[in-house]
């Protein structure tokens, strides 16, 4: 027997989809609107399994706290944006790449020691920014929030079989470790 379970997190972010193009036979509108900088109520539903039950379960729903924690320290109200983005330069015009602070989970943030004479409203919108080196696209962060917890919770012997992420209601990706 295999046994799947999951929990969902809600999390609000904002991102830039800067390469979205659309075939407007397809789409019936032309506007490229996932280019502008915009936000969205995201969920998250991470799914576990296992073939064996440790306890009855596959593991403890608290095992995922963590993931929680992550998405209210490092993502809740920020904006994500890809290193890579023309907009870069100017969302973030003190920040190259040397400047910015590296995490194991695959982001950056600004450094802030790097401005420090700057004004406290300027140093409040840097800290608004999370850093990736991808488009923040639903498919791509779901696969980035796969690896998140596939890589922490291998350390407990758990599967994350795979993630759905809805950017809203209606839209949603799901990748399949």
């Amino acid at each position: 027997m295999t046994w799947k379970i999951s929990k969902s997190f809600d999390f609000c972010y904002g991102h830039r989809v800067w390469s979205q193009t659309l075939n407007s036979e397809y789409s019936l509108d032309p506007c490229l609107k996932c280019r502008h900088l915009h936000g969205h109520q995201g969920q998250i539903v991470i799914f576990l399994e296992a073939n064996e039950l440790k306890d009855g379960m596959v593991t403890d729903f608290k095992h995922l706290n963590w993931f929680k924690q992550f998405l209210d320290d490092v993502l809740d109200h920020k904006f994500i944006i890809d290193i890579n983005d023309p907009l870069y330069p100017t969302l973030l015009p003190h920040f190259k790449k040397e400047d910015l602070i590296y995490f194991e989970q695959g982001y950056y943030i600004p450094d802030m020691n790097k401005i420090k004479e700057e004004a406290l409203h300027i140093k409040e919108m840097y800290e608004g920014y999370v850093i990736v080196d991808f488009v923040p696209t639903s498919e791509n962060l779901s696969a980035w929030f796969l690896k998140i917890a596939s890589e922490k919770m291998k350390n407990l012997g758990i599967k994350v079989s795979s993630v759905e992420f809805a950017e809203t209601p209606k839209s949603k990706s799901h990748v399949f470790a």
